[in-house]
């Protein structure tokens, strides 16, 4: 393979997997659902190997096309940091951004640093607080961007990943069989934590609370400690942390979403700038990553529960 990728057709091919659709994708990128096919098609020759197959009605990425995504992904979000550092019309002003501390943890050190290289003349402004309230700040307009777990029934967002949701222990401290499972979860209205007890109590488990907050760092602290299990979505796994299974008695969890929610009037130039720092960051988090803070056993269970990861909605923090 000689040629060299063209980033046109790698926007095009991204699009068709964000969307769903080459019909779709087409409006995406402006063009005819034809200028879309010919272009994955001479994106196949170009590298010599089939990136998409039949699926129904729809297309679904092959092993390669697969492969392929992080590339693209990489290559586009590179070349738009390259355009923008010899950009004369820099963006300005103040961008408000709320996040809940466990996902400020786990992405926004890449996103803050990413768009601050880009855009230096924008200023930052981020809040942490759970979703519930974060979604409640935007209907106030007080954030311009919040980053929330999804949740229809809530408030509406696009959604941006999706990653299981994990039941986690610590390492170091097995857990008694013939005790009530001891929990680290947020606050009563807190909808993770309804999860865990609807699951439990469902599973026929006992279980006690014993440590309630909002910050994920103490809830990660008390399960690190050995002193209570949790639930926790993939990316937020940490050294000293085990994934409980069936095995251990614990029921399967569905997936969780991200959205992305963003406030009306916003300058476009400006929205899609951080949204796309956002959703590239969040594509750029692969399950290796967050692999090499596990041990062997959650390693494998999480290997597995990523070939999922599409499915139902969940409500979190």
């Amino acid at each position: 393979m000689s040629a060299a990728l063209d980033i046109d057709q790698l926007q095009t091919f991204v699009a068709i997997v964000d969307t769903g659709s080459f019909t779709k994708a087409a409006g995406r990128v402006f063009k005819t659902q034809s200028a879309v096919s010919m272009q994955m098609r001479r994106l196949e020759e170009r590298i010599g190997k089939q990136l998409f197959v039949k699926d129904g009605r729809g297309n679904r990425l092959t092993a390669e096309g697969d492969k392929l995504l992080n590339y693209a992904r990489r290559i586009i979000r590179l070349n738009s940091e390259a355009m923008a550092a010899f950009d004369d019309n820099r963006l300005e002003g103040t961008l408000r951004i709320g996040t809940p501390d466990d996902y400020a943890d786990r992405y926004m050190p890449e996103i803050i640093g990413r768009f601050a290289k880009t855009h230096p003349n924008v200023e930052l402004y981020i809040v942490c607080e759970p979703s519930m309230d974060l979604g409640e700040k935007m209907a106030k307009g007080e954030l311009d961007i919040a980053l929330v777990t999804h949740n229809p029934r809530l408030r509406q967002a696009d959604v941006v990943r999706t990653e299981p949701l994990c039941w986690v222990g610590s390492v170091n401290h097995p857990l008694r069989d013939d005790a009530p499972v001891p929990l680290a979860v947020g606050r009563r209205d807190c909808q993770w934590r309804q999860l865990a007890c609807s699951a439990l109590d469902a599973d026929g488990r006992d279980y006690q609370i014993l440590f309630t907050s909002w910050s994920s760092t103490v809830v990660a602290s008390a399960v690190l400690a050995g002193m209570a299990v949790s639930i926790l979505p993939e990316s937020a796994l940490r050294t000293g942390m085990k994934v409980l299974t069936a095995a251990d008695g614990f029921p399967p969890l569905p997936p969780v979403q991200i959205g992305l929610m963003k406030r009306a009037g916003l300058s476009s130039s400006l929205v899609n700038a951080i949204t796309d720092h956002i959703t590239a960051c969040l594509d750029n988090i692969t399950l290796t990553q967050a692999e090499d803070d596990l041990d062997g056993d959650s390693k494998a269970y999480a290997r597995s529960a990523a070939r999922g990861r599409a499915g139902a909605m969940v409500p979190g923090w």
